[in-house]
C-alpha cells in the first residue's frame, strides 16, 4: 500500500465503481520517451492505495510506442472505456478509446482515431449532453499556436468521430494566461506560442465549467471557465485568475463518497517528480476556487 503522495503519475484521473476509488495516470517515468502501458491504482478510502495494476500493455506491433498519456476511464453500463493520447515516431498524436469490463483492466483497443489525422491532439475528456457525447480536446500548440481548445461529437458507441472538430476558445483569450517561455529552445518554435490541455467539465448547481491547464506568470497553472449558454458549446466565459497558480495541472472534478465536490491533480509539474494532489473545490457567485488538502 502507498499513501496518495507516493504515487508517481502525471494527469490524474479518478473513478469511484462499487465504493472503491480508481485512480488512473500517465507513468511519469516513461511520459516524455518510450511507453508501453498504462496502469491503476485501487483504494478503500482516497488515501491509501495499493498499485500499480497494470491496465494495459502495447500489444505486439501496435503503432503508437510513446506520448501513453491522460487515461480517463468511464464506466457506460457494464463497460469501461479508457480515453487516452498516443503518439508515435511515424506521425501525430491523437486520442483513442480502449475498453475492458473490469475498471482495473485488462483493457483493448476499442476505436479508431477519433481526431484528425493531420491534427497533433491531445488529452481528450468526454462529456455528454442531450444523451450526445463530445470529445473536448487540445489542439496541441505544434499545429495552433495560439493553444486552441476543441470540442468534437462522437458516435454514440465512442467508435468514431460524428462530426467535424469546432473551436472552443484559444489559451491567449484568458488573462492569466502567458506564452510559453521556452517554445523557442525546447520546440524550435518562434513567436509566441500558446498552450492548452487538461480539460475537465463538470456541472454545478446552474452552472457549466470547464477547468483546464496552461501556462501562467508562475508556470503551470489551472484557470477555469464558465459557459454563458449552459452548453457545452460556450461561448466560455474566462475566470480572471487562475484557480491553481503556480507548478501544478492537468485536473479532474469528482465526488468523493461522502458527496464532497473534489479537484485532483498532479503537482509538482517537476518531471519525474509529479504526484496526485487532492483539494477542495468550491464555487462561489460563479467563481471556482481550490482548498488544498494534501
Amino acid at each position: 500500500m502507498m499513501r496518495t503522495d507516493e504515487v508517481n503519475i502525471r494527469d490524474p484521473y479518478l473513478l469511484i465503481v462499487d465504493g472503491a476509488y480508481y485512480l488512473y495516470g500517465t507513468r511519469s517515468e516513461t511520459c516524455w520517451g518510450k511507453a508501453d502501458g498504462f496502469d491503476c491504482y485501487r483504494s478503500s478510502d482516497g488515501k491509501e492505495w495499493e498499485g500499480p495494476i497494470e491496465i494495459f500493455r502495447r500489444p505486439e506491433g501496435f503503432f503508437a510506442d510513446q506520448n501513453y498519456w491522460a487515461p480517463e476511464c468511464y464506466q457506460i453500463h457494464d463497460a469501461f472505456y479508457l480515453v487516452t493520447t498516443f503518439g508515435s515516431s511515424e506521425g501525430k498524436k491523437g486520442i483513442y478509446v480502449l475498453k475492458s469490463d473490469k475498471p482495473e483492466g485488462p483493457f483493448a483497443p476499442y476505436s479508431g482515431r477519433l481526431t484528425p489525422e493531420e491534427w497533433s491532439s491531445i488529452d481528450g475528456t468526454l462529456y455528454w449532453e442531450n444523451g450526445t457525447p463530445y470529445l473536448i480536446f487540445s489542439h496541441s500548440f505544434e499545429d495552433s499556436k495560439d493553444g486552441d481548445m476543441c470540442i468534437l461529437k462522437l458516435s454514440e458507441d465512442l467508435k468514431e468521430a460524428a462530426g467535424e472538430p469546432e473551436l472552443l476558445f484559444s489559451a491567449g483569450e484568458a488573462p492569466w494566461a502567458h506564452p510559453v517561455p521556452f517554445a523557442k529552445a525546447e520546440f524550435g518554435i518562434d513567436g509566441d506560442v500558446y498552450f492548452t490541455d487538461g480539460p475537465c467539465v463538470f456541472r454545478e448547481g446552474d452552472g457549466l465549467y470547464l477547468l483546464w491547464s496552461s501556462w501562467g506568470t508562475a508556470g503551470y497553472a489551472v484557470g477555469a471557465a464558465r459557459s454563458e449558454s449552459g452548453s457545452v458549446k460556450g461561448p466560455w466565459i474566462q475566470q480572471e485568475e487562475p484557480v491553481f497558480p503556480e507548478n501544478g495541472g492537468h485536473g479532474m472534478v469528482f465526488r468523493d463518497l461522502n458527496g464532497k465536490l473534489k479537484f485532483l491533480l498532479h503537482y509538482p509539474n517537476d518531471k519525474y517528480k509529479e504526484r496526485p494532489v487532492i483539494t477542495e473545490l468550491q464555487i462561489t457567485d460563479g467563481v471556482v476556487s481550490l482548498i488544498r488538502e494534501n
